[in-house]
């Protein structure tokens, strides 16, 4: 037996000694290591009492600390609630007369808990076990509030029983008894005797209460007398059902003194302790106890004043149980051995809980440096040191203020919003219709001299009515500014408090802004100035090629309507001239005959060319697509270029591009803008015109039409006023014409025809004199309406380019200045005050402060608490291969083949002895166990756990 004892008590020592190297207790080590060579089993007990217990104290409360910063609360305040820890909490489980109460005393060394008949358990009582080592193994402190009182332990036995029996009434739930002892004998445990489960009062709600913590160790009271009927108590499936695994519940067998003697109930109880129980039973450590029958009695037998007698009972004890469980492993006797399994259970639950923590540390470590760096460091208490950091705060200010122009964050995009919605909206909604009736442009006009305008420069009727309409410009362009300037402010406030130091200091914070605010008043009043100038330039000054060609275009209309009206019918000048040449230039048969006919193929007549229908393509469901070749003029090379022209009359759109196989037009005709108007040819010289007046008839009608916009300002075709078109045939012109023509003039264009009569007329006409006609009879309405409709469409174009240029102006005096002059600002400005003035500046607020103290407690204790738990997760549970044996990491190792183990629980379960059938196969079932056969139906198969690793 001795062998066994010091093979556990080595191992155990090896695995602790390791564990106190990490936590800094070679001292203990030591002393340890001697005691187990004087082989002294009272200061073995005293030994594994200190130590098996005090790491899983002091890792405990690492991790109540630990859990409690992941949980936001001060670990440090003792005025705060302390999260209560369950790792040291041992709940009892099991049935009234179980010996429940005798485990705990023996746990404590005292017999405080009532026992026996009378002494029940009705209520929970939690014993919050405090070691002193200080303290006499006879001494009993109990702690209430602040104040300790040294008692007996059978006055604080009598105490809770008069308790229990006052305070119970059998019905309802009982309050629940809290003890704080303190003494040399007892583990750092919170001990919890619950009830009897057979009782009435008993809930599951209470068990869950006490046992549902997962780190809360079960420990399951079975008599020994009962150890037949183990699977069928309900101590052990309520252990089942909160702990499916096993992992934190320890089975205790109590009581083995009253089943000595009985052969049937001590295999029982060795079969339990060898782990060879039923089937259905958890895979849980069994640890067989006297109780205090023997314990506190052997204690109460000894010497007065011994400082051994309990270490004396507790050996007594031990020596009784390997008296009478003879074939039972001797680390699972005694109360030695409960302490160092319970020690064992919390050290596995610790292991599970230490990864997550761990993660969990971190991840708050992470987070207080995040929020220290935001806070900063305290500020250097100097004239130096506070001036430059409040230069550094500026600068930090201004970065934020930056970030939030150049990236849009914040309010920065309702600077443009501002440019593309309202100050648009506001230019379009200025009343033009009310300055341009005709009846307030006659006014005007009236008042100054006159109708017509000068050549070079509109009439001052004109000019007045141009600056009054501009005028109304600059209350849109003053409220785009303070739009701008509100947004601006708005960004300055949000910069102030996304930058971090200024949160530390609330005055300076404020002195910023308001630096910043006037800075911002200022590019406000240049905004202003800057875009009431723009608005100023184009009043003072009219561009006179505008109404240069305004005139220009009157006299044009002018000499087109007197053409219209001295010239003759077409059609009647066209059948008197055919009629002529044939009368004057008859031909002959032979003239007919022997003619060349190159000259008929060089000059087709045009008849022919009236006969011949339009060499044109239609599409579209209604025929409104029209597709055919077109001479296009170029504006630069003044020549003809041949290109594909597609006409949709729907749409009112006119496209064309180079070669009719490319699908994308190169350039598209807004017809519903435009005016066409038919052209002549180019004219050629005057000799050689005279020439051909001698040698031949005139030229044909001509093929040239061109397309103008209504706006004489505005372009048709890129940039382009005008595009000239000239049509293969007459035939083709008249189709082209004809559809231009509806699209125009259905969009509200004109059309003006082309001038046909000869020479002499046209040269009557151009030799007129231009002040002749400038000074012509107009009817006085029309001119004005003309001339209205002209006014308004420069000032509309102004107005287009003041809508554009007056936020570039805004950008360049407001934002970008704010931008470049905004930390010249704040230095200049804090810069030019008193060393005092800053020091008042830059008090911190008291929350920053105290949040900054707090945060560096949490990253002092988070460092700390990070280090220890790391030492422990590395190197305890390499440790733990090295130093746990086989047979302890793994609860169900067979036990010796003589043991017929399995007969006694069959003769319980079955009633009578099993045949010699059912024996074989028990035998059989065993051997196929011990052998590991995968195949075996046998009850259990070991638990293999990896080897240990090698030893050199």
């Amino acid at each position: 037996m001795g062998h066994t004892w010091a093979e556990s008590y080595n191992g155990l020592e090896s695995y602790w000694m390791a564990q106190m190297t990490l936590l800094g207790l070679i001292q203990i080590g030591h002393k340890g290591r001697e005691l187990a060579g004087r082989g002294l089993y009272a200061n073995r007990c005293t030994y594994m009492t200190e130590n098996v217990t005090y790491c899983e104290k002091h890792l405990s409360e690492s991790i109540r600390q630990a859990a409690s910063l992941l949980a936001d609360d001060d670990p440090s305040d003792d005025t705060a609630p302390r999260r209560p820890s369950t790792f040291l909490n041992a709940v009892v489980l099991g049935n009234v007369g179980s010996g429940k109460s005798a485990v705990l005393n023996s746990l404590i060394g005292h017999p405080v808990l009532p026992t026996g008949e009378n002494g029940a358990t009705r209520a929970p009582i939690v014993v919050d076990l405090q070691r002193e080592p200080g303290l006499s193994t006879k001494s009993i402190v109990l702690q209430i509030d602040s104040k300790s009182q040294q008692v007996s332990a059978s006055a604080l036995r009598h105490s809770l029983q008069d308790r229990l029996s006052k305070s119970v009434s059998g019905r309802g739930r009982s309050d629940e008894i809290l003890l704080k002892l303190r003494t040399s004998t007892a583990p750092p445990l919170k001990l919890i005797d619950l009830p009897g489960l057979d009782q009435r009062a008993v809930d599951d709600s209470m068990i869950n209460d006490y046992a549902g913590h997962n780190d809360a160790i079960l420990l399951v009271v079975i008599p020994a007398v009962q150890a037949a009927e183990v699977a069928s108590s309900r101590a052990i499936r309520l252990a089942k059902d909160i702990d499916p695994d096993g992992s934190r519940t320890i089975g205790i067998l109590s009581k083995i003194d009253q089943a000595d003697g009985d052969a049937k109930t001590i295999a029982c109880v060795q079969a339990l302790l060898l782990n060879k129980g039923p089937k259905n039973l958890p895979d849980i450590e069994w640890v067989a106890l006297v109780g205090q029958s023997v314990a506190i009695a052997s204690a109460q037998s000894g010497s007065v004043g011994s400082e051994n007698s309990l270490e004396t009972a507790w050996q007594a004890e031990a020596e009784t149980l390997k008296s009478i469980l003879t074939g039972a492993p001797h680390s699972k006797l005694g109360r030695v051995s409960l302490v160092s399994t319970i020690a064992k259970q919390i050290r596995k639950r610790m292991k599970v809980r230490l990864p997550n923590l761990l993660t969990g540390l971190q991840g708050k470590s992470q987070m207080v440096q995040a929020e220290l760096a935001r806070l900063g460091e305290s500020m250097v208490q100097s004239p130096e040191g506070t001036r430059a950091v409040a230069l550094e705060l500026c600068r930090e200010f201004e970065d934020k203020f930056l970030a939030h122009i150049t990236s849009g964050e914040g309010s920065g995009w309702k600077i443009v919003a501002s440019f593309e919605g309202k100050f648009p909206d506001r230019i379009k909604q200025l009343p033009l219709d009310r300055h341009f009736d005709l009846n307030n442009v006659k006014r005007i006009v009236l008042e100054a001299d006159g109708y017509q305008p000068y050549l070079i420069s509109p009439e001052k009727g004109l000019r007045s009515l141009i600056k009054i309409v501009l005028d109304m410009a600059k209350e849109p362009s003053r409220l785009c500014v303070d739009e701008v300037h509100r947004v601006l402010l708005d960004i300055v406030n949000a910069s102030a408090n996304a930058t971090p130091g200024l949160g530390r200091y609330p005055p300076f914070k404020r002195e910023v802004v308001a630096i910043a605010s006037n800075a911002l008043d200022s590019f406000k009043s240049d905004a202003k100035k800057m875009v009431v100038a723009l608005v100023d330039m184009e009043r003072a000054f009219v561009p006179a090629q505008h109404f240069i060609r305004l005139v220009q275009r009157r006299m044009e209309r002018q000499r087109r309507e007197d053409e219209m009206k001295n010239r003759p019918s077409k059609k009647g000048q066209e059948s008197e001239q055919s009629v002529t040449n044939r009368a004057s230039s008859p031909q002959t048969k032979s003239e007919q005959a022997g003619g060349s006919s190159k000259p008929t193929k060089e000059k087709p007549s045009p008849d022919k060319d009236t006969k011949e229908g339009p060499n044109l393509q239609v599409a579209g469901p209604a025929g409104e697509i029209t597709a055919g070749y077109l001479l296009k003029k170029s504006a630069k090379t003044n020549g003809w270029s041949r290109r594909w022209f597609v006409l949709n009359e729907k749409s009112g759109k006119l496209g064309y591009t180079k070669k009719q196989e490319e699908r994308h037009f190169r350039g598209v005709i807004t017809l519903e803008e435009c005016n066409l108007e038919e052209v002549d040819e180019e004219e050629p010289s005057k000799s050689l015109k005279d020439s051909k007046k001698a040698n031949g008839p005139e030229k044909g009608p001509s093929l040239v039409f061109k397309i103008t916009n209504r706006v004489a300002y505005k372009t048709v075709l890129k940039a382009h006023s005008a595009v000239v078109l000239k049509a293969e045939s007459t035939a083709d012109k008249v189709e082209w014409v004809n559809k231009i023509k509806a699209v125009i003039q259905s969009k509200g264009g004109s059309f003006k025809a082309a001038n046909t009569e000869g020479g002499p007329l046209k040269q009557s006409q151009t030799d007129s004199s231009t002040d002749a006609m400038i000074r012509r009879p107009a009817d006085p309405e029309e001119e004005l309406r003309w001339m209205s409709q002209e006014v308004r469409g420069y000032v509309e174009a102004v107005l287009n380019s003041l809508a554009a240029n007056v936020p570039k102006a805004i950008v360049l005096c407001q934002v970008e200045k704010a931008k470049e002059d905004m930390l010249n600002q704040l230095y200049s400005s804090i810069s030019g005050q008193s060393n005092a003035k800053i020091e008042e500046l830059l008090q911190e607020d008291h929350n920053a402060k105290r949040r900054r103290e707090k945060y560096q407690k949490q990253s002092s204790l988070l460092s700390k608490l990070t280090r220890q738990l790391s030492i422990h997760d590395n190197r305890a549970a390499a440790s733990s291969y090295s130093n746990d044996s086989p047979e302890a990491e793994s609860p169900r190792t067979p036990g010796r083949p003589g043991e017929d183990w399995r007969s006694a629980f069959d003769s319980a379960a079955n009633g009578p002895a099993p045949n010699i059938e059912s024996r074989s196969r028990s035998a059989d079932g065993r051997r196929r166990s011990e052998n590991g056969d995968p195949n075996s139906s046998s009850r259990r198969t070991p638990n293999r756990m990896p080897p240990a690793p090698p030893r050199y």
